[in-house]
């Protein structure tokens, strides 16, 4: 299991750290446990599935970026104003 780097960081805002940028499919993964439990639907599981099949080769770094970006945007945690997308 290698670790995926995303094109373009993202950046988000948790309640308990603050801004995090996350930079890779690993990140996300490690970052996605800090969510808040009201942000742990469908979209944050097929993400989290998504970030760990891009780390499996199952999944482009793409793939994994673009489903993050869109999970966070669902939970309200994404910077805007930033190119996250």
């Amino acid at each position: 299991m290698n670790d995926v780097p995303f094109s373009e960081p993202i950046t988000l805002k948790l309640q308990s750290v603050g801004e995090r940028k996350v930079a890779s499919s690993w990140e996300a993964i490690e970052c996605m446990q800090q969510w808040p439990d009201r942000a742990r639907g469908r979209s944050w599981r097929a993400t989290y599935r998504a970030c760990g099949d891009a780390l499996d080769g199952w999944r482009t770094a793409r793939e994994a970026r673009t489903a993050f970006v869109k999970a966070a945007r669902t939970a309200g945690l994404l910077v805007t104003g930033r190119k996250s997308t």
